[in-house]
């Protein structure tokens, strides 16, 4: 008794198993699903595109102000550093959405100002920008 799985000629079917190949591929997507997320670093800040004309200004803006000893300033009143998620986290303007301004010192540091920016974020801004002042006219 003979069995034949090529049909008339008796030749056999090569097939491939892709079992394998499909069981890899699944422990990989699992592998990047996990470790996707971890990935991602930072604060998010939208960047403007460049352009040169300047951006409109509105007088209702909430302008958070750093100094280079490190003091802030909401508008014109003074906010404790400690408390600064507190009193940005209770804050009305931010709780509906409108957007803060950062206008830090110069002098400041790069990771000083990225660590304001994270504690803003925990604080509940979700639309940070930042102010600088334009460069004097080259002669």
């Amino acid at each position: 008794m003979s069995f034949s799985l090529g049909g008339d000629d008796d030749q056999p079917v090569a097939e491939i198993n892709i079992t394998p190949m499909v069981d890899i591929m699944l422990v990989l997507l699992i592998i990047f699903m996990v470790t996707g997320p971890m990935m991602k670093q930072g604060v998010d800040v939208n960047l403007p595109e460049t352009a040169s004309s300047p951006v409109s200004t509105d007088d209702d803006r909430l302008v958070l102000t750093m100094t280079a000893k490190r003091h802030f300033f909401l508008g014109k009143t003074p906010i404790p550093a400690d408390q600064l998620a507190t009193k940005l986290g209770a804050n009305t303007r931010i709780k509906e959405g409108k957007a803060l301004y950062l206008h830090a010192d110069a002098s400041l540091g790069y990771g000083e100002v990225v660590a304001v920016m994270a504690s803003l974020r925990q604080a509940g801004v979700r639309q940070l920008g930042l102010i600088t002042d334009p460069e004097p006219p080259k002669p």
